[in-house]
């Protein structure tokens, strides 16, 4: 158990470090280890709050000692992990170590020192002149071991134009990130590591444009301020006293097979880094120069990972609602279907996508009235779906026995058209069937439903009118059929028929109807689950690239 007792003072601590949490749902954030002790645990005022009940209310803490950050377990019920090792004493945390709670599905810890750690690194990279490069490219190793483990974007952007000023001697560091065709300011430092103030921003904006057009690793120019230069690249040159300026362009890294390749086109310029001098001139030594290109590849990276991290996330939060919404579309589907009494059906609707654009119900009118219906609308994905609900909300509100059916879907296919002027359509098969085995259906553009007999005779039931939404005229009629004891409707979506093996081949109608004609005295359950059955085996797992909806209702009187 955790302690109860009385809380700690705290006190600030000055040198920065981070904890990268990650929670059981595999989501990142940030908690910055600004107080002495640092509390974790499950309970409400921890600095951190793990909201997790195995957790102790207050399980651990990370204080700062002499320049260390000690993690202390404080009688936790099921441990502290540090490294997958549970403790048994206070130990210290060094960068990149794990701190655990015993579970494999619960939070994870990492700590990290944060860019303060990072600027004492890049100094290493500054060595006394005439020394070897061995030194500052040691430094340099350092420096990125520590940006690999930083978390924020920012924080290496600033290391790099940091290390970037440290390796040239130059006086101020600005890094440009294209963004939409322009380049947009991200950082701006002296060489002490201190953001530059505003009025102290303004750049030579032709030697930037010159060095993007250059498409050189790295672009410099020494000025002598005591000559007046009419072919100065800018006037700015003068007006800034500047001695010297270095440019070394940030080119778009990309993954290859076996190595990371950088591409040379003007679209892959990623942005900058820009220094000048107005003192000294830029100490641009060959073992320099591949510093700064390092440092601009170090910093492309970072660049490109933070995209392609946008794109997952964004992918992600796509997934997640795309997912929420087929959730919501899935609940709007009929419960529990009639197994029992003289109606009785069976239905299911896979969709290729996250969501769908087919679409079934089965309503109860009152006890001698059942109505069903199928729709699959044009397309896929969510825009889809959405109008599949729009049918379903419209069968739900208006009245649906056959005597209206006509002038609804008369309005419905106004409506539609009106606003997707054909775009956007879908065919529909409607049925509403009497205790009495009277069937009243209309199929406007649907795949034509089965009549499946009990004596395994098959008839079908031809479009008679056309997909509602597709033009702004047309007639929904409906047909009549008187059913036997026994008899079912099969209606299908083409995802049915059209359903591809590995090979590419279509499951077709042909097979459905041999499914079907070798179930005709099974249960509607059974038939319909013997449809899909043979649909399986034939894809055999493969993709399927639109939504599979079946649906069989069964005339069964005395049942």
């Amino acid at each position: 158990m955790s302690p109860e007792g009385p809380r700690a003072t705290y006190s600030p601590i000055h040198r920065s470090a981070v904890l990268t949490v990650t929670n059981p749902s595999g989501q990142r954030s940030r908690a910055v280890l600004n107080q002495s002790p640092f509390l974790f645990g499950r309970q409400a005022d921890n600095h951190l709050v793990l909201r997790d009940n195995r957790i102790s209310r207050i399980h651990a803490r990370i204080v700062q000692q002499d320049g260390e950050y000690i993690l202390e377990d404080l009688e936790s019920r099921h441990g502290t992990y540090l490294n997958g090792v549970r403790m048994t004493g206070a130990q210290r945390l060094a960068p990149g170590d794990v701190v655990t709670f015993g579970f494999a599905d619960s939070y994870q810890l990492q700590f990290h020192e944060d860019d303060a750690a990072i600027q004492r690194l890049t100094e290493q990279i500054s060595v006394p002149a005439g020394a070897s490069n061995l030194a500052k490219l040691r430094g340099l190793v350092e420096v990125a071991r520590a940006l690999q483990s930083s978390l924020s974007m920012q924080e290496v952007l600033d290391s790099i134009v940091d290390a970037a000023l440290t390796v040239t001697g130059s006086d101020r560091g600005f890094l440009f990130l294209r963004t939409g065709g322009e380049l947009k300011l991200q950082v701006a430092r002296d060489r002490a590591g201190n953001s530059l103030a505003e009025d102290d921003l303004e750049v030579p904006r032709s030697v930037i444009e010159r060095a993007l057009n250059a498409r050189r690793d790295l672009l410099s120019m020494n000025f002598d301020p005591q000559v007046a230069d009419s072919t100065s690249p800018d006037h700015s040159v003068a007006a800034l006293e500047l001695r010297s300026v270095v440019c070394v362009p940030l080119i778009r890294v990309r993954t290859g097979t076996s190595q990371d390749t950088i591409v040379s086109t003007s679209n892959d310029t990623v942005g900058l880094i820009y220094m000048d001098s107005r003192v000294d001139l830029a100490d641009l030594s060959a073992g320099n120069r591949e510093i700064l290109q390092t440092l601009a590849l170090e910093a492309s990276t970072v660049v490109e990972n933070a995209r392609l991290l946008d794109q997952e996330r964004a992918k992600q939060r796509l997934e997640s609602e795309l997912q929420i919404a087929r959730q919501i579309q899935q609940t709007l589907y009929p419960e529990v279907l009639p197994a029992e009494g003289w109606f009785r059906a069976a239905a299911v609707s896979i969709p290729s996508d996250q969501v769908g654009g087919d679409y079934y119900d089965v309503i109860q009118v009152d006890r001698s009235h059942w109505v069903f219906l199928v729709a699959d609308v044009s397309g896929k994905g969510v825009s889809s779906a959405l109008l599949a609900s729009l049918l379903q909300g419209a069968f739900l509100l208006a009245p649906v026995t056959p005597e209206h059916i006509r002038e609804m879907l008369l309005r419905l296919n106004s409506y539609l058209y009106q606003r997707a002027q054909g775009e956007k359509y879908a065919t529909l098969f409607y049925g509403a069937m009497r205790d009495d085995g009277l069937l009243h259906w209309c199929n406007a553009g649907h795949c034509a439903p089965i009549l499946l007999h009990a004596d395994g005779s098959l008839e079908t039931l031809e479009p008679g009118a056309l997909p509602v939404g597709m033009l702004d005229f047309g007639d929904y009629g409906t047909g009549t059929t008187r059913l036997a004891a026994g008899d079912k409707v099969v209606i299908y979506s083409d995802g049915i028929s059209e359903a591809r093996d590995p090979g590419g081949n279509h499951f077709e109608t042909g097979r459905i109807r041999r499914v079907l004609a070798a179930a005709a005295g099974a249960p509607a359950g059974e038939c319909h689950a013997a449809v899909l059955e043979s649909v399986r085996a034939f894809t055999r797992g493969a993709a399927q690239s639109d939504d599979m909806t079946l649906l069989i209702a069964e005339y069964r009187p005395g049942g």
